[in-house]
């Protein structure tokens, strides 16, 4: 993780599925670990309002305000994706 990116409020909210750092803890759900910033906050911004539809998604996003949407999209690209978090190439 990046040392200047501050744990999110909300990190609660993704936590059950996304894990913490971005490694899913269900299958069938993606990791989002390194993933782009700027695709993690357009994909929650079209979940909140409704652009884009996933389920849980759009319960978890629909309170989120564009505070709470560019510090979880700046924490979980700041993660590292799981094959480099274990040393595989």
């Amino acid at each position: 993780m990046a040392a200047d990116v501050a744990r999110p409020a909300k990190l609660g909210l993704c936590v059950a599925c996304h894990g913490d750092t971005g490694i899913s803890r269900i299958p069938g759900t993606p990791h989002i670990a390194g993933q782009d910033e700027i695709y993690l906050r357009k994909a929650l911004t079209e979940y909140r309002d409704g652009r884009r539809h996933g389920g849980p998604m759009n319960a978890a996003a629909g309170g989120l305000s564009a505070a709470d949407i560019d510090a979880l999209a700046a924490w979980y690209a700041a993660q590292r994706w799981p094959a480099a978090a274990e040393g595989t190439p």
